[in-house]
């Protein structure tokens, strides 16, 4: 890469994140000499990314509003740390303009686009408008957030049923509902809006038209202040579920080189609108031929930009050699890009799997816990990005992301069968995981010949197929209580004014864990005071006891005493890892006690309504 005096990298960088991403840009950071700080809540105060950084400063609060998403608790602690640049990381703020802006104005390097692009392309709506001014075209949808059921109804009447209700200041799946019918309209908007809201901090949301059987391309781009842009080639995200990104490939399969070229320059023509700077990624629904909407087959929409670096980007690297990192740091420090369009070589190709806590023998609910056994996978080819270890729990409180294989061949066989190695020599334990599923995916004939889609997983792939290899992978058992245990030494973490630090202390081996980072979560030892638990953790079937099958939040209550049920009926609405989820009644009757209520923490097993 083409050098900048170190004098002119950022002096020293906090991350406003958590877990993979930040460990992954402290690398970076270690690589060049530039120290790094962390923040972290109450829940991350002894995790990885805390652990890997120079220095750590306390945020308090366990919620990502209590924490990662209070901007007052960042601002002093870039203030006490001294740091010099912020690097966002993805979710978050990653997207936040104000937040941007703020950490600019403070005199601060903001290590991503500017704040004028993020409100152009962080916000769904404009940056339709702005892709459309661009003369890229889109996928039907309002140009306007929409607040009234009555405008997704219209909409759906113009256009026809699915319509998709997304989180305007969003991405990722986060906040988007697919309606089928009029009636779901105003619950699916409800549901969507809180979503938006707990993950991006902004309750807007649009409507679009919902493609059924499209491919998920995106193209990444980096730009830098001298006027130059570049696309490093595009990615297929289509194996998706809960509109989720699960396995993801560089290059896309099946793609002409003139597809890959238009689509190249698009993304482009999109940053060039907004005034893009920095590492960004255009995402566009891929019609193959066939399906295309349009009379025009094969063709390409415009879905939205995201303005920050992808968790995909692994996949990128490898296939180009370049660390996208470093050069965000060197662009953000006033350098120009080390690399043209025509010096941009991909070799190969790379798969990246999303190791998430999800139990995939139950429709990939999400599975937070303690991790008592995290045994990383090697080899030629092989790369892992991970925000937990053994000893850590994965939090209800946030994403479920534990870790990203990576694998890299010479062509797309050799990455797949690396793969394929490469999870089956992962070992995860304490909580379930993707991995049984996606090894299963890879090893199908829709994915290995190309012809999959983001419908794929949810519609075509055998339910059974996933429960069984969930059903056959180990996921450890607690420790045997009761044994007397000799003292070890241990590094613990503590608070000085704020400021993290280490120590050495003398523990048993297996201490009653604590609360942070390596504890058990909330609700793991009893949950509410005096609430019955059920041993099924979702309620034996018929017992009339519905109780949580995972730590979570209540969000909504959905029946009262008194209410006749049936089996299969939603009675409580249940947020886990910034999801909503539907817990359902195992028998039918009549309510006889609603023990929950909106705003409780609840742990698995807990008993949220019994029918009589």
């Amino acid at each position: 890469m083409a050098e900048l005096p170190v004098s002119d990298l950022p002096g020293k960088v906090l991350i406003a994140n958590r877990g993979e991403i930040a460990v992954r840009v402290m690398r970076t950071c270690r690589e060049l000499g530039i120290p790094t700080v962390a923040i972290y809540s109450d829940v991350d105060r002894d995790a990885l990314h805390v652990r890997f950084a120079d220095e750590a400063y306390a945020l308090g609060g366990q919620t990502a509003a209590e924490s990662y998403l209070n901007t007052p608790a960042i601002l002093d602690a870039i203030a006490r740390s001294g740091a010099t640049a912020v690097h966002p990381g993805y979710g978050f703020f990653s997207e936040n303009a104000d937040f941007a802006r703020t950490v600019t104005e403070a005199g601060v390097t903001w290590i991503g686009p500017p704040p004028s692009a993020i409100e152009l392309m962080g916000d769904k709506v404009t940056s339709r408008r702005t892709a459309t001014a661009a003369d890229v075209a889109g996928v039907p949808g309002t140009l306007d957030p929409v607040t009234k059921p009555e405008e997704v109804l219209a909409f759906a009447e113009e256009h026809g049923y699915p319509v998709a209700i997304k989180a305007a200041f969003g991405g990722g799946g986060r906040g988007m509902k697919v309606v089928r019918d009029a009636a779901s309209v105003p619950d699916a908007m409800e549901s969507a809006q809180r979503e938006a809201q707990a993950y991006f901090g902004r309750p807007e949301i649009y409507v679009e038209r919902y493609l059924e059987r499209p491919r998920h391309v995106e193209v990444q781009i980096f730009c830098d202040t001298h006027g130059n842009g570049v696309y490093l080639g595009e990615r297929d995200c289509s194996v998706q579920r809960r509109h989720q990104k699960l396995i993801e490939e560089s290059p896309a399969p099946g793609l002409s080189e003139e597809t890959r070229r238009a689509m190249g320059e698009a993304a482009l023509k999109v940053a060039a609108a907004c005034g893009y700077v920095n590492a960004g990624t255009v995402e566009f629904l891929y019609a193959p031929p066939g399906d295309s909407p349009d009379p025009g087959d094969g063709d390409f929409f415009f879905l939205e930009m995201n303005t920050r670096l992808q968790v995909e980007h692994c996949v990128t690297e490898l296939v180009t050699g370049l660390d996208l990192v470093e050069e965000q740091l060197r662009v953000a420090a006033g350098g120009k890009l080390s690399f043209t369009q025509d010096s941009v070589e991909r070799r190969g190709h790379a798969i990246e799997c999303r190791i998430n806590a999800e139990d995939p023998a139950h429709g990939f609910r999400p599975s937070p816990g303690l991790i008592t056994k995290f045994n990383r996978p090697d080899g030629f080819g092989v790369r892992v990005d991970a925000g937990y270890d053994a000893g850590l729990a994965v939090s209800q409180y946030y994403d479920n992301l534990t870790a990203k294989l990576i694998t890299w061949g010479p062509d797309r066989e050799a990455a797949r069968r690396r793969m394929l190695r490469a999870l089956a020599e992962f070992e995860i334990e304490g909580v379930r995981t993707t991995i049984p599923a996606q090894m299963v995916l890879l090893a199908e004939p829709a994915f290995i010949e190309g012809k999959h889609s983001t419908r794929w997983l949810e519609e075509e792939v055998d339910p059974a197929l996933l429960t069984a290899a969930a059903a056959s992978a180990p996921t450890g058992a607690p420790p045997t209580e009761g044994a007397a245990e000799a003292l070890i030494a241990r590094t613990v973490p503590v608070e000085v004014d704020g400021r993290r630090f280490e120590v050495k202390v003398w523990l048993p081996e297996s201490p009653e864990p604590l609360a942070g980072g390596g504890a058990a979560p909330a609700g793991a030892r009893g949950g509410r005071s005096g609430r019955p638990r059920s041993s099924a953790g979702a309620g034996a079937a018929g017992s009339g006891e519905v109780a949580s099958p995972m730590q979570g939040t209540i969000v909504k209550t959905l029946v009262s005493v008194g209410d006749a049920v049936e089996i299969g009926q939603a009675v409580v609405v249940l947020e886990a890892m910034k999801m909503e989820n539907h817990i359902n009644a195992e028998k039918a009757g009549t309510v006889s006690e609603v023990r929950v209520s909106p705003g409780d923490t609840v742990g698995t097993g807990d008993v949220l309504v019994v029918i009589s």
